[in-house]
């Protein structure tokens, strides 16, 4: 009789892992076999891209000596195809039969250097006191460089200096 499913699998200490739940079937060890197919080819291909196409870069399908690869543009679309040939020879020397490297636009996918919101600035302003003793080095200081930021940073916030 099956069990009954269960996303986790046993570890030592009587909890269970995605991964070990995986490797328990015939079925779920393919999901498994797939997915570090697809990272080490995903490693593979990083390291032969140029830094700015292999951060975008991602594997869809690897199947019968045909690689898929998804990206968030059509000008990385048009890169990797102009690539496509010197690439797959590359990957069939480390080992990764290719005949052919087929590349999709997937709009949705995130861009390099879009990252997720910033979160909100926890800054505390500055006291009276901190404010005064800006105000008192600003006085000492050589003109220049840190004179001109002291008296921004006094401006800044709205301390009149005396």
């Amino acid at each position: 009789m099956n069990k009954p499913f269960s996303p986790r699998a046993r570890t030592g200490r009587g909890r269970e892992t995605a991964l070990s739940w995986l490797g328990h079937d015939a079925r779920g060890a393919g999901v498994l076999a797939t997915a570090q197919r697809h990272l080490q080819i995903q490693q593979a291909l990083a390291a032969l891209l140029p830094p700015g196409v292999g951060e975008v870069c991602a594997v869809i399908k690897l199947d019968h000596r045909r690689l898929e690869l998804a990206v968030p543009g059509p000008a990385y679309a048009a890169k990797l195809r102009q690539m496509a040939p010197s690439l797959a020879q590359a990957l069939t020397a480390r080992g990764w039969l290719l005949d052919e490297i087929a590349v999709r636009v997937q709009a949705g996918m995130p861009r390099p250097g879009s990252r997720a919101p910033r979160p909100a600035k926890s800054a505390q302003p500055l006291g009276e006191r901190a404010l005064e003793a800006f105000d008192q080095l600003g006085k000492e200081v050589r003109p220049g460089p840190l004179a001109d930021a002291i008296a921004r940073l006094l401006a800044h916030h709205g301390h009149r200096r005396s």
